[in-house]
């Protein structure tokens, strides 16, 4: 472990998508730093798998939990039940998603790459802040990917009603993850929670034939120039852990460093639009969420001060 990985013993880091590809592997270098560990996923028979692989490394076992992060109702009741049982939560590691090769809509009626790859993030997010703001100092993850550069937003088709394309739909998706990270790090500056993006790299990875995207002989001669997952996740598992990226917030990761993004998405009319956008379609009180956050930042600035003044 290089010396800048923090130690993660009694941290709690929640990763989505965590029984295959990036997020298995982010999920087994935390558990091998000492983090506790629950992983969502859809499938019950892939997520034990992956509590049996993570254990099986010497990490901490970790917990697995199915939750369809497309299903916004089940984001719902997870993070109910998480926020009732959980009272801190240190890392949150945003990293399911999907490529569709056809336009499907999700059990709310949200196009399928939309909803998965940006409201999942988004809402989860924002439901898990009561135990993000019980940490000493969190951190939200998000992966995005450099497959954002060259597109920006059409608000009057942010579905892909029209002529569909799923590559051109997940390349949207993934400026919206650079768009939501920059704006809900100023939303949150001043409170002790992070919120950082990151490009993993181009993994080889089940993500190009899960949902009938391309061909499987097609992905496997295109990922014969891809990294392992385990190369993919460095960067996921740095910034949740790295002792670097403390107070870091805010920026765009690949290979363990800082980069910058798209023009696009630092476009700060598109990330508030966005923003309000997303909360009506996951009818979300946001702003009553952050302003807690940043009531609790408060209240423990005013402890710390007046622990201060005592000694």
């Amino acid at each position: 472990m290089r010396e800048n990985e923090g130690n993660m013993v009694n941290k709690l880091c929640l990763v989505t998508g965590g029984t295959a590809g990036i997020g298995l592997s982010t999920a087994k270098m935390l558990a091998e730093r000492g983090a506790d560990l629950i992983l969502l996923g859809r499938n019950e028979e892939r997520g034990q798998a992956a509590v049996a692989y993570v254990k099986h490394s010497g990490g901490k076992t970790p917990e697995f939990l199915p939750v369809d992060l497309s299903d916004q109702s089940a984001i719902r009741a997870f993070a109910a039940r998480f926020n009732s049982t959980h009272p801190r939560l240190d890392v949150l590691v945003n990293n399911a998603g999907g490529m569709f090769g056809r336009r499907q809509l999700s059990a709310n009626g949200i196009e399928m790459t939309f909803a998965l790859n940006h409201l999942a993030y988004f809402l989860l997010s924002h439901l898990l802040m009561p135990s993000l703001r019980s940490a000493q100092r969190a951190r939200i993850v998000n992966v995005a990917s450099d497959a954002h550069f060259g597109v920006n937003l059409d608000f009057e088709n942010l579905q892909n009603e029209r002529r569909y394309s799923g590559w051109l739909a997940y390349k949207r998706s993934k400026l919206c993850n650079l768009l939501f990270t920059y704006e809900l790090s100023r939303r949150l500056e001043g409170t002790s929670i992070t919120a950082n993006a990151l490009h993993p790299g181009f993994v080889n990875s089940e993500i190009g034939v899960r949902n009938s995207w391309t061909a499987g002989f097609v992905w496997s001669l295109v990922t014969l120039f891809a990294v392992s997952p385990e190369r993919g996740a460095e960067t996921s598992a740095y910034l949740a852990s790295s002792s670097e990226v403390q107070s870091v917030s805010g920026k765009y990761f690949a290979k363990s460093r800082m980069k910058p993004s798209s023009r696009a998405s630092y476009d700060h009319v598109s990330a508030k639009k966005l923003w309000d956008v997303s909360a009506s379609l996951t009818q979300l009180d946001e702003t009553a969420l952050l302003a807690s956050a940043s009531h609790s930042c408060m209240i423990s600035s005013q402890a710390a001060t007046s622990r201060s003044g005592s000694t």
